[in-house]
């Protein structure tokens, strides 16, 4: 019991560092991983990927949205059958939970900026401001060629719902199926798969954006703020994260994140890491700072 509790106040201790530290920078850099939308209730196992694809277990045996995703289906109205479920609930329905608006709370009117390898559009949904986010890894809301035989993406709301209200059968109607308009090849989504991934012209100015937004704070007050993020691609935030703040002498690293929460040696006196769900953490804040105003 003593041990426990001394773990509960250690963590009680590291909350009220990181949030002082999060209200007290000069600038916020957020990096936003699977975790944070994970703990906002997109989740895609249990319940909620029986809920929508028991028919697609039921057939092809596997037990989550994200495998589905890689399956070799055998045509594509089956193929989009899957996916258009895949987006509509991922992307164009919203969040069970308000962490990301919690989490706007607490940097609105604050220079801040959001680097994310999530798909899900929620930050922008959320109310972030669009010239502010940098989505590396795509977007469940737009296609592109999957050749791709030219540099262009493409929104793909109106025909995803669509797919999702007209589909039968597990397969959509054939006239749905999208084909690129240049070169008539199937549409593919805009993820970062493998090297056919488009960064189109808002992907480059979005990258442009946060370069410009690192060069203007590097001798700043920086809380390099990790949300969610894994070791699945952690050269994108996680090790970027870590370089900067050992580098630059105004800068520390906060993370939260259930089972993840870890810092090197190196950057160990200036990291706070939080072994505790992000929503969670993120909504006692954002109502301290209103009690706090």
């Amino acid at each position: 019991m003593e041990q426990m509790d001394a773990l509960s106040r250690e963590e009680g201790k590291k909350e009220e560092e990181l949030y002082r530290e999060l209200r007290e920078a000069e600038a916020v850099v957020i990096g936003a991983g699977a975790g944070l939308s994970t703990s906002a209730g997109y989740v895609y196992t249990g319940k909620r990927f029986r809920d929508h694809f028991h028919d697609f277990e039921i057939k092809y045996g596997f037990h989550d949205m994200y495998s589905g995703g890689f399956y070799p289906y055998e045509t594509p109205e089956e193929y989009w059958a899957y996916w258009s479920r895949y987006i509509y609930l991922n992307r164009y329905q919203g969040p069970p939970k308000p962490v990301f608006e919690d989490l706007l709370k607490l940097v609105e009117g604050r220079d801040y900026f959001v680097l994310t390898t999530n798909v899900d559009h929620c930050f922008q949904r959320a109310g972030f401001d669009k010239k502010r986010l940098f989505y590396t890894q795509g977007d469940f809301g737009l296609w592109q060629c999957s050749v791709p035989c030219h540099e262009k993406t493409y929104d793909n709301e109106e025909v995803v719902r669509r797919m999702f209200a007209e589909q039968k059968d597990m397969r959509v109607p054939g006239e749905l199926v999208p084909l690129c308009p240049v070169c008539k090849k199937p549409m593919s989504m805009n993820l970062r798969a493998d090297d056919t991934f488009v960064e189109d012209a808002g992907w480059h100015e979005a990258s442009g954006r946060y370069e410009q937004f690192l060069k203007a704070h590097e001798n700043s007050r920086v809380l390099f703020l990790e949300l969610g993020c894994g070791m699945n691609t952690p050269g994108i935030i996680k090790f970027s994260f870590w370089r900067m703040a050992c580098e630059w002498p105004g800068a520390s690293y906060g993370c939260i994140n259930l089972g993840e929460a870890f810092a090197p040696r190196d950057i160990e006196e200036k990291s706070i890491c939080i072994n505790r769900d992000i929503g969670g953490i993120l909504n006692i804040w954002r109502r301290r700072m209103e009690d706090e105003s």
